[in-house]
């Protein structure tokens, strides 16, 4: 069994949430995000931060990017996805999810985005 069952129903809930994020661009883009339901709302601010945590920094990527490439465990990605999913992590800012290993790295970088901000 290559893909377990948590690792397959983590995928189709990002597959999902990443395609009701599409479909919300077009109202978006007409009315705005103020038009939106407070769910909707919910579902593109963590749609985008999904976006934004499948941006792991990958060595091959180190010389373009500048960032150091990491390795991160199966466990660990799906953990953090479904993190980010289930709210654990609304309170971060979405740039707190770009070119980090794992959702701790991600939180302590939000920390320290909202320290800066403070």
């Amino acid at each position: 069994n290559v893909v377990g069952e948590e690792h397959y129903n983590t995928a189709q809930r990002v597959k999902q949430i990443l395609q009701r994020n599409k479909e919300l661009q077009d109202i978006i883009a007409i009315l705005g995000m103020d038009e939106l339901s407070d769910e909707d709302k919910l579902t593109v601010n963590r749609a985008r931060k999904v976006q934004r945590f499948l941006s792991q920094p990958f060595s091959v990527a180190e010389q373009f990017t500048g960032v150091k490439g990491v390795m991160v465990d199966i466990e660990d990605t799906i953990r953090g996805f479904n993190m980010i999913l289930d709210g654990e992590v609304d309170d971060l800012p979405e740039q707190s999810f770009l070119n980090v290993g794992t959702i701790e790295d991600a939180i302590a970088k939000g920390k320290e985005i909202l320290a800066q901000a403070s």
